[in-house]
């Protein structure tokens, strides 16, 4: 466990000292306030999705209450959906894994309640005509073409209209690419209807046209829902819709009333003024962030942006903001992930938390492991491609 004391200030927010020996002091410069935490492994969580048949491993998990209520209250007894990105389906036996294993490109599991129980989580990989396992989630977009496959990235259920909305990213792989072999093309909005149930036969899918505008951006890699019904601790009733832009991760945000949510020419974008229509004006928040993250209220007012530091690398961390838009503090490391990294190839991304599967003063955080050699890789360590989770303890 590591214990940390930060020192907020609402007018100075500037990192000025740490370290990583398995306890650190860091101060961020200002006095006004001190917030104290602990950070700890979270095993419970981890070793709910360390599994051996069917679904092994996935990147590019988010949870999504089905409820509709972001930040968890006492007593919430709410499904969790979680959505999955490239997903391993297969069978270990006595640690080795077996030979006919494949990848598709995204699935889910759904969680009864919170609480990290392996009796009430049930993994779904949708299954073809032939029977063989296949991606839930294939774009149908008027800008889809042959080949395109999703990866998905946040959602919510939206109290306007009780449906589930994703966002997802269309790829195209690139095989002259020798590392990361793949091209992101385009950003889609899926709508599933109130009370559909697995497979969702029945969803809605628009293109969204400002992944053109500019750097390229990728939009939905986080969402906050600041209303009432999510139990947002100061709502101003808006969606607030997190992207990440260009070479240098730049996070920039929308926003937009609920009941427009599919009415994407009126998502409104922060210039670092005021909020526009022109999405090539939005205002970069600050650089180095990961392709996934969250925004969170950590109570007074202040904000946890959780993120992998600088894309990929070793280290979760996180920034605290003012308010969901900012401004940020300068990056304070939470957890160093070396522990994790068994081979000489891994590496760790996408950090993020999940209030709605967080007790009281604390966060429940996850961050992935992958490999850049990963199909020898996951023969030699077939659990390697999953979720590791921590938690930060707020005093």
């Amino acid at each position: 466990m590591k214990r940390l004391i930060i020192a907020i200030s609402a007018l100075t927010l500037g990192a000025y000292a740490c370290n990583h020996n398995k306890s650190q002091d860091i101060n961020t410069g200002a006095s006004e306030k001190e917030l104290q935490f602990t950070v700890e492994e979270a095993p419970d969580w981890t070793a709910l999705f360390k599994r051996d048949s069917g679904w092994f491993g996935g990147d590019g998990i988010f949870a999504i209450p089905l409820d509709g209520k972001e930040n968890l209250e006492e007593g919430d007894t709410a499904r969790n959906l979680f959505v999955f990105s490239d997903t391993m389906y297969g069978l270990i036996e006595n640690g080795e894994l077996q030979e006919g294993f494949t990848m598709v490109n995204n699935s889910i599991a759904i969680l009864e309640g919170h609480e990290p129980d392996p009796s009430k989580i049930k993994f779904e990989v949708k299954k073809n005509q032939d029977g063989q396992p296949a991606s839930l989630f294939v774009p149908r977009t008027l800008a889809s073409k042959e080949g395109d496959y999703f990866w998905l990235g946040d959602g919510f259920v939206n109290a306007a209209d009780n449906a589930l909305y994703l966002f997802a990213y269309r790829i195209v792989n690139v095989p002259e690419k020798e590392v990361f072999g793949f091209e992101e093309v385009g950003n889609v909005l899926i709508r599933i209807p109130s009370n559909s149930a697995y497979p969702f036969e029945e969803m809605d899918q628009w293109d969204i046209p400002f992944h053109a505008d500019g750097p390229k951006a990728s939009l939905g890699v986080g969402i906050y829902v600041n209303t009432t019904q999510a139990n947002a601790p100061d709502p101003d009733g808006y969606i607030y819709i997190y992207g990440v832009r260009g070479m240098e991760k730049e996070l920039i945000v929308a926003r937009v009333a609920p009941e427009k949510m599919t009415a994407i020419e009126e998502w409104k974008f922060w210039d670092g003024e005021e909020w526009t229509s022109e999405s090539d004006r939005a205002a970069g928040l600050g650089t180095g962030v990961s392709n996934e993250l969250s925004v969170s209220p950590i109570g007074d007012g202040k904000y946890a942006l959780v993120f992998q530091q600088g894309t990929l690398s070793n280290t979760v961390a996180m920034r605290i903001g003012e308010s969901p838009i900012g401004p940020f503090s300068e990056d304070i490391p939470l957890w160093d992930c070396k522990a994790d990294l068994e081979g000489s190839q891994f590496f760790a991304y996408n950090a993020k938390a999940y209030p709605s599967l967080s007790k009281p003063g604390e966060l429940l955080i996850s961050y992935n492991i992958n490999s850049f050699d990963f199909f020898n890789d996951i023969k030699a360590y077939p659990n390697l491609y999953r979720p590791r989770f921590i938690r930060v303890k707020f005093e």
